[in-house]
């Protein structure tokens, strides 16, 4: 991950600067445009698996959610913008968000039931950044999927190991829970989802 650009920019700025079609993917981390490094192949797979069985889980369940491809998320007066690997969006607060019409901008955490970051190579950015943003906001469900062991010891074990860090937010704080191999994931968001960290480092190949 490199830094695109010497100067700060402000959010506004940002996204009048972003590309229409980029061959890369940009955010805006405290007024500095960072190049996002082109994702794995690994990582593709389980942000695709994840986006099939979140999207299966609200059809079935007939939950008023979607999972768009391309939106930013900016916390509130922060020049800050994200583009999470999955994002869970619930349409009925959609129109409370000045800019998702015009911009696929949402800053609320209303409008977030879920949030989930696959950790590559910028893992501080997910374990730290990211994580007080997304708390600040108040979205109420993040996870963070290390299945490259790639994070902190004191976030996923020494010696380390690939964790799912499920953060639920508790009287405004997240709560930390995390989970590895065989356990069954516990989502507040999908309470009957039935997916284990294996089946999702591998894809469902397992």
């Amino acid at each position: 991950m490199t830094q695109a650009v010497p100067k700060l920019v402000n959010f506004e700025e940002f996204v009048d600067w972003l590309p229409e079609n980029p061959g890369v993917r940009y955010e805006l981390h405290n007024g500095n445009i960072i190049e996002m490094a082109q994702p794995v192949g690994d990582h593709e797979e389980v942000k695709g698996f994840l986006t099939i069985k979140l999207s299966a889980a609200i059809d079935r369940l007939n939950f008023p959610y979607i999972v768009p491809n391309q939106a930013i998320v900016r916390p509130l007066e922060k020049d800050s913008g994200y583009f999470p690997d999955v994002l869970v969006l619930n349409r009925a607060n959609l129109a409370n968000e000045k800019l998702w019409k015009k911009e696929s901008i949402v800053s609320l955490g209303a409008s977030i039931p879920l949030i989930i970051e696959v950790v590559s190579t910028n893992w501080r950015d997910d374990y730290h950044l990211k994580y007080a943003d997304y708390e600040e906001m108040g979205i109420p469900e993040y996870w963070i999927i290390d299945y490259a062991a790639l994070g902190g010891r004191n976030f996923i074990g020494n010696p380390k190991q690939p964790t799912i860090c499920v953060c639920n937010l508790v009287d405004g704080e997240y709560q930390i829970n995390k989970f590895r191999d065989s356990d069954s994931i516990i989502s507040q968001t999908f309470p009957d989802l039935n997916l284990t960290p294996t089946q999702i480092f591998h894809a469902g190949l397992v």
